[in-house]
């Protein structure tokens, strides 16, 4: 059974507006290439390269989803417009610059809307409006591949319809209720909210019955130490573990191209363990997407060790350090010992390195860079390309001996073997 709510209006295509079937199968659908306007807000405690950068990933989530973006917004304010997130004036630029251009489909918003503003701007643009959260959960959606995934995005998707189901049946705001005023639209918002009410209930159990049957699964590994990656999303986190344990797990230049967990047994040097490539983590994360990911989130809290993976070349490396940092502490599992690791030094190389730069220069600008994260995050740090295969054995020296500490803590008698 599923969800469908239809907003019964057409914009300026003829197309009819939004259709919410949120456990539809994507394979069902023709996948075609949508164009995107972006819309994002500059706050008192932002800046507008802050901004800027936000809209950068924003645009690469709607690559990921399919959409090409030809345009962007910004708009300084203290504080979102209640009714439609943006002021008046801005909201008219873009309704110009979407007429103007048939070929917009769509409109993203880097924050989230209530029912009511998405309603609020669809009215006034005529195309498809969707905000992050929504459009991270469409790529969810399409990324999902097990039983477990599916469940997880389907719940976080009926988490975020429960609060907008009013905002989306304004085409019968003039039966709200009240002496005079009540009528059939009441009631179909109330069953609409019983039926999803059910289905997040019904869901809830079907996920605890799934970490049950995986929490079985992880005892029967046997006593092996638990390593996991975690990371940003699309860092390499994947190309990592096909390296390590020439596995072909599916990896691609893509945000969330890997959302089940996949585990694989690794032996070096004759020292066996267990390796998990985990989801990604992303900035303005919705939070029940995090709750309904907890059952695949528990492979992080049982692991032993952390390889917290970082995609050294990109501008932000450091904001992606402190996304990961502040959910790994929400999940309770900071304190691991973890190395860091700054994936991609190929491609820093080539975007901050001269041409002219000297060998021994190069290496004193790594080795000070080296020094000041090891000094900033308080963690062991190593620099590769699990592209170019760089820098990989003295990773797996170090990671093995991390391994064998473990060994020594938690199973002493099987650390005397080695």
């Amino acid at each position: 059974m599923f969800v469908q709510i239809s907003i019964m209006k057409r914009n300026r295509k003829g197309i009819k507006a939004t259709d919410w079937n949120l456990s539809e199968k994507k394979s069902q659908l023709l996948r075609e290439t949508e164009y995107a306007v972006l819309v994002g807000a500059i706050l008192d405690n932002q800046t507008e390269e802050q901004v800027q950068e936000y809209l950068d990933e924003l645009e690469f989530l709607a690559l990921t989803a399919g959409a090409k973006t030809i345009k962007r917004f910004t708009q300084k304010m203290h504080h979102p417009d209640s009714r439609t997130f943006i002021r008046k004036g801005k909201l008219e630029e873009i309704a110009d610059y979407v007429e103007a251009h048939e070929e917009i489909t769509l409109v993203l918003f880097d924050d989230d809307l209530s029912g009511k503003q998405v309603h609020n701007v669809e009215e006034v643009l005529k195309v498809k409006i969707l905000d992050r959260s929504s459009l991270i959960l469409d790529i969810f959606a399409d990324r999902a591949q097990t039983a477990q995934a599916k469940t997880q995005v389907e719940l976080a998707q009926m988490q975020y319809l429960l609060p907008r189901l009013r905002g989306m049946w304004t085409h019968l705001e003039r039966q709200k209720g009240g002496i005079g005023m009540r009528g059939p639209g009441e009631k179909e918002i109330e069953t609409d909210r019983r039926i999803v009410r059910d289905k997040i209930a019904a869901l809830k159990k079907e996920l605890k019955v799934i970490d049950k049957q995986d929490r079985t699964r992880r005892k029967n590994r046997g006593q092996l130490i638990r390593v996991s990656l975690v990371g940003y999303t699309n860092v390499g986190k994947s190309t990592i573990l096909n390296l390590l344990s020439k596995s072909k797990v599916f990896a691609e230049n893509k945000l969330f191209a890997t959302l089940d967990t996949t585990v694989r047994k690794i032996a070096w040097q004759g020292v066996p363990f267990l390796m998990a490539d985990t989801v990604g983590f992303i900035r303005k994360l919705p939070h029940h997407l995090i709750e309904s990911f907890n059952s695949t989130l528990d492979e992080v809290r049982e692991s032993d060790i952390l390889l917290h993976v970082v995609d050294i070349a990109h501008p932000q490396y450091e904001d992606h350090i402190k996304t990961v940092n502040n959910t790994l502490l929400e999940l309770g599992v900071k304190d691991k010992p973890t190395i860091l690791i700054g994936n991609k030094i190929d491609l820093y190389r080539k975007r901050y390195f001269d041409d002219y730069l000297d060998h021994q220069t190069r290496n004193e600008l790594e080795d000070a860079l080296l020094e000041n994260l090891k000094n900033t995050y308080q963690s062991d740090v190593i620099f590769i390309s699990a592209q170019e295969k760089e820098n990989i054995d003295e990773f797996r020296e170090k990671l093995t001996l991390l391994v064998k500490q473990q060994y020594v803590i938690q199973y002493p008698y099987m650390a005397k073997r080695w």
